[in-house]
């Protein structure tokens, strides 16, 4: 189903308005937290990684230097 130029607008419009309070909603919560909080929520974000299961290859190589070693050549 397309839409019209003006359905178009409204639906970029709708985006945008959520876009802005969601950037509220971030601030505020952000503005709000306690360290108690703020360590929680950092010690959990670090557990996903730990947690996350990764195949014995990227244990011992993760390619960090081979991209290293691209990135300079561009130099």
């Amino acid at each position: 189903m397309a839409l019209t130029r003006e359905q178009e607008r409204a639906y970029i419009k709708g985006w945008a308005e959520t876009g802005r309070l969601l950037e509220e909603i971030k601030w505020r919560e952000l503005a709000e937290l306690d360290d108690a909080r703020a360590f929680e929520a950092t010690r959990d974000l670090l557990n996903m990684g730990r947690l996350t299961p990764m195949p014995e290859s990227r244990r011992v190589w993760s390619g960090l230097v081979e991209l290293q070693d691209l990135l300079h050549r561009r130099k």
